[in-house]
């Protein structure tokens, strides 16, 4: 079968279908389509790997660059009959790293304090809130992720840029999958490296990871609990960061298991615990937990094989009935130690960590039936 695609802008990224004869993956280069001239490209399907209803999408090789309709918005899926007569397809706008944002999406982001105490280190930190965009008109109740190092989570001139979370987590809701609630706690600056070291006197004198994990977990989430309309059990809980604040991150969720079923762990600074030393509680059933696993190949030569390591002491703790681990780990070949990638990464985690989604990271369920003959 023969899909044709014209696009109106000009623009040299490569073009590749997607849908439910390649489980969805957007940058399959078996099917990226070849440039017939400016703005026509084409690419022929064997019907074998067709099913009778073909229901596909056009990418510019990931969800973060999907197509958009005139208005930038999203579009449904996209549905043919299979036959032997060609499929012709217009593309108005793609995304570009998840762009355009729209402003009515956005999330409300709200400073919990200036100065909220830490008793377990008697020291004080900033702690921000982001509500869904909706959120002082419903009544709903939200599931919580607490992220470490807010100052690079979505401020602008951060001086290492930012995950641009609000942005992105806009983009989450805009596909329908917004109704979370962040807890984003500034890092520690001077402090940073004790806070996010657990125990290991050999990297940070005095490391304060017991009582940092302490503060989230009994006195920060207690407050939060108290404060806005939370789901407090742990399977609306999760914690993450990246670099050092996945490092603590891990720490927290294996030291509480009861209180975290979710870890967002991006580029964790595995090289802390080389032989993964991680303290393991013990407990009659096992409780399961979630964990996704990012790393880019661009990181340092040893990152993706310590994840790969990290991953296979998982499994042996796994078979030790210690947890019950459901594990996702994504490795970008072009992926560097840097906010860019991590924000890139946010919306595909949020999705598998909290909406079960692990196909079509971003699919849109078509309001009507919209079938070509």
């Amino acid at each position: 079968m023969k899909f044709t695609l014209n696009t109106a802008e000009k623009d040299t990224r490569p073009i590749f279908i997607t849908g439910n004869f390649n489980k969805w993956n957007p940058k399959d280069y078996n099917f990226q389509l070849q440039q017939s001239d400016e703005n026509t490209y084409n690419i022929n399907i064997d019907d074998e790997i067709l099913a009778d209803i073909v229901e596909y999408k056009f990418t510019k090789g990931g969800w973060e660059n999907v197509e958009l309709d005139k208005f930038g918005s999203i579009t449904p899926n996209r549905k043919v009959k299979k036959s032997s007569a060609p499929s012709s397809d217009f593309v108005e706008k793609w995304r570009f790293n998840w762009g355009p944002f729209k402003k009515e999406f956005f999330p409300i982001v709200e400073v919990i304090s200036e100065e909220f105490y830490i008793p377990q280190l008697d020291r004080y930190r900033k702690v921000w809130a982001l509500l869904p965009h909706d959120y002082y008109v419903s009544e709903e109740k939200y599931p919580v992720l607490y992220l470490q190092d807010a100052q690079n989570l979505f401020n602008e001139g951060s001086p290492y840029g930012n995950w641009e979370i609000d942005k992105k987590l806009s983009i989450l809701a805009e596909y329908g999958r917004g109704d979370m609630i962040v807890i984003a706690v500034e890092h520690g600056s001077e402090d940073r490296i004790k806070e996010y070291i657990f125990d290991n006197d050999n990297v940070a004198n005095g490391s304060e990871g017991k009582k940092y994990i302490r503060f989230i977990t009994d006195t920060l989430k207690p407050f939060v609990d108290e404060r806005y309309r939370t789901k407090k059990d742990r399977e609306n809980t999760g914690i993450g960061g990246s670099s050092l604040g996945a490092l603590i991150s891990i720490y927290s969720g294996f030291l509480y298991p009861e209180v975290y079923s979710k870890l967002l762990i991006f580029s964790p600074s595995l090289w802390v615990e080389p032989n993964n030393n991680f303290p393991m509680m013990n407990f009659r059933v096992p409780f399961k937990t979630k964990i996704y696993l990012y790393g880019g190949e661009q990181e340092g030569s040893k990152m993706v094989k310590r994840i790969q390591v990290f991953e296979n002491y998982l499994k042996r703790w796994e078979k030790k009935n210690l947890f019950d681990f459901e594990f996702k780990t994504s490795i970008n070949p072009d992926g560097a130690h840097s906010e860019f990638y991590w924000s890139q990464e946010f919306p595909r985690a949020i999705e598998w960590l909290f909406y079960n989604n692990t196909e079509n990271p971003v699919e849109v369920k078509p309001h009507q039936e919209n079938i070509k003959n």
